[in-house]
């Protein structure tokens, strides 16, 4: 199966900007096309002497460290053409988000182009989040595989520990900066070049490519002299990124900062706002799972009343090209042993709950991680995917089945936390082992509610059919 993920969309929260003072790193993982099975999997720490990793996909070989820590990640079920394995959070609570695809403009490309015996996407996370205890050190250690091997695709991939955020961005074959997220902002990432003014000097707050302000000079090109504007020098502001990219970006903002008064097809909006208030996990849960709600861009013209052309107009954030969403948490408010939670959600996420799982575990679910090729309801992927299917062609009709349903999960994952952090304060005994018990209860939980609605729709579904015919009707 051809690899469909990494046309995504991104949200970012720094610790000052959420409500309970968490780091966010949230991504839905999307699809060229509609289906491409994914698993949620733990994997354990081990020793690993001498060890390889080898490339299905580009045949590079790059050494490994002697030691990988355990971690969680959501990789493609198929793994013909490589593991793909997206998004998770290692045993130093450290989160890796990867990847958002971008691009590079033609210009850069005509002296560093793109390689195809490098690091890509499918090989990014499992390079890099099994041997990195922050943030910071995540941006570094992905910064020199891409400079030493090349990469042969342009993407961003974020970073979170319980301090920090770093959003590093590719250009061009070899060539990368990274920036730590000001604490009190947010950013929206939508498959383009985002981040701005970059200070090569300030290690504190950027990491550049070794040679990255040598190349612009040496090359001419930077279009602003006295300003090392990144999105300028490397991204693209084409007609497309208008339509397919920046609305994305103003529906986000246009959530947190509805004061703002913007353009869905401006090309000048800022990577980082502070938002008017700050943010929880259901805010960004909201801002993953939408369709421009209450524009008249929504596709499914639930309450704004919009042309079918202007329905049409903008790609959507919420789509049937949905993968997997990770919201990847990590809180300051508990101790380090439970603090990293990923919230996921499997499917077309408008219809879809995010389940939250801690990952400093032993295992995942059955139904997370036994994701086959072919459709099979009683894996949560599949599931998800086939409600879809039969809930798009009658949306409005669910519409209040789906909403009580979703909002049930949110509050029942909540409560499970709640209950399992009140638990294991202070327990020192098999902590993994019991917070694996716990993701077990959290999700058999909202499997078996995913389940019921499923039993729901189809005999409501029964019930829609055109040539249904009333017992008495007249010809």
């Amino acid at each position: 199966m051809k690899n469909t993920s990494s046309d995504c969309t991104e949200i970012l929260v720094g610790k000052a900007a959420s409500m309970d003072g968490s780091t966010i790193v949230a991504r839905n993982e999307d699809g060229y096309g509609p289906i491409n099975p994914i698993k949620f999997v733990a994997h354990e720490a081990k020793d690993q002497k001498d060890a390889f990793y080898v490339s299905i996909t580009t045949g590079v070989k790059v050494p490994l460290p002697d030691h990988a820590y355990r971690y969680t990640a959501t990789p493609q079920a198929d793994q013909s053409d490589g593991q793909y394995e997206e998004a998770g959070i290692n045993e130093y609570n450290v989160g890796m988000s990867s990847t958002e695809t971008t691009a590079t403009n033609a210009r850069v490309l005509g002296y560093d182009p793109l390689v195809h015996d490098g690091v890509d996407e499918e090989a990014m996370l499992t390079l890099v989040l099994p041997y990195v205890k922050t943030a910071k050190e995540g941006a570094i250690r992905l910064g020199a595989l891409l400079e030493k091997y090349g990469t042969g695709e342009c993407n961003s991939i974020a970073f979170n520990d319980k301090d920090e955020i770093w959003l590093l961005e590719t250009a061009g074959g070899h060539h990368w900066a990274a920036m730590r997220l000001p604490e009190d902002t947010y950013a929206i990432v939508p498959n383009q070049t985002v981040m701005q003014e970059v200070d090569a000097n300030d290690t504190d707050n950027f990491l550049v490519a070794t040679d990255l302000v040598e190349f612009v000079e040496k090359h001419h090109l930077n279009p602003q002299p006295g300003h090392f504007n990144f999105r300028e020098i490397f991204g693209t502001q084409s007609e497309a990124d208008a339509y397919y990219n920046t609305p994305r970006t103003w529906y986000g903002q246009k959530l947190f900062n509805p004061e703002i008064e913007q353009e869905p097809t401006a090309q000048d909006m800022p990577m980082v706002r502070k938002p008017s208030k700050k943010l929880a996990i259901e805010d960004v849960e909201n801002f993953l799972s939408s369709h421009y709600n209450g524009t008249k861009y929504d596709p499914f013209g639930t309450f704004a009343s919009g042309t079918a052309a202007e329905q049409r107009q903008f790609r959507s954030i919420a789509m049937d090209r949905n993968q997997a969403s990770s919201i990847l948490q990590i809180r300051n408010d508990v101790d380090e042993n439970h603090a990293a939670v990923q919230w996921l959600s499997l499917g077309f996420f408008a219809y879809s709950p995010y389940v939250p799982f801690y990952t400093n575990i032993k295992d995942t679910p059955e139904d997370y991680k036994n994701t086959t090729n072919d459709v099979d309801i009683n894996n949560v992927y599949w599931l998800e995917k086939t409600l879809s299917v039969m809930i798009e062609p009658h949306y409005h009709e669910y519409s209040d089945m789906i909403h009580a349903y979703l909002e049930g999960c949110q509050s029942y994952g909540r409560q499970r936390l709640e209950i399992t952090d009140q638990v294991i304060d202070g327990f020192n005994d098999d902590v993994a082992g019991f917070l694996t018990e716990s993701n077990m209860k959290t999700a058999g939980k909202i499997s078996s509610r995913t389940h019921k609605l499923f039993d729901e729709i189809v005999k409501k579904g029964l019930m829609l059919s055109k040539t249904t015919w009333e017992k008495g009707q007249n010809l």
